[in-house]
């Protein structure tokens, strides 16, 4: 009689080179993904869990990025999963933990990388809004400019009528006999 050993869920935290995974993400996960399923594993999930500095040099490297995998499979699998890791030169690390107790929230909950990305499109989204102000503004400029420049023609045809105006009333002035107004200002006063 065979027994048929039953699949746990496990937490697979795999380490690799920072360097490597921005060059070669596809190849990476594939490498995890081939190691996983020649133990007879079935992933649930596998993500970008961070990219940090490390605490210490692994293998010449001084960042490294971390990939956040659950899997189903035989407790005796691990192992090997463990041993093939050791193996592959594109992984430098690897944690495996039992995960029975994750629930389907826990697995799907956001990573630290999720979370960057987010934060890195929020700038993204807020830095078009601040350049369309910008723009908006460079627009309202220019109409202000527009209108001052409205503004300074029409003071400066007024202003030349002012001139002429104040020119015919000095002459007019120079014209009369100073007096002329000396003998009007006594007639008033009696």
């Amino acid at each position: 009689m065979k027994t048929v050993a039953k699949k746990k869920l496990y937490e697979g935290m795999f380490l690799v080179d920072s360097a490597l995974a921005g060059a070669n993400w596809d190849g990476v996960i594939a490498s995890i993904t081939r190691i996983l399923e020649r133990a007879g594993a079935e992933i649930v999930s596998i993500k970008k869990w961070d990219e940090r500095k490390l605490a210490y040099t692994i293998n010449g490297k001084t960042r490294g990025t971390y990939i956040l995998t659950y899997f189903n499979v035989d407790g005796g699998k691990v192992r090997d999963i463990e041993k093939a890791v050791q193996l592959s030169e594109q992984i430098m690390r690897v944690l495996i933990l039992n995960a029975e107790r994750m629930t389907k929230e826990d697995i799907e909950k956001e990573t630290p990388a999720d979370k960057a990305e987010k934060e890195k499109d929020k700038r993204k989204e807020d830095t078009e809004e601040e350049d369309e102000d910008i723009d908006i503004e460079r627009t309202d400029d220019e109409n202000e400019d527009e209108d001052e420049q409205d503004w300074e023609d029409t003071d400066d045809s007024e202003e030349d009528e002012l001139d002429k105006a104040m020119e015919g009333l000095e002459q007019e002035h120079s014209k009369r006999n100073p007096s002329d107004d000396i003998d009007q200002a006594d007639e008033q006063e009696q």
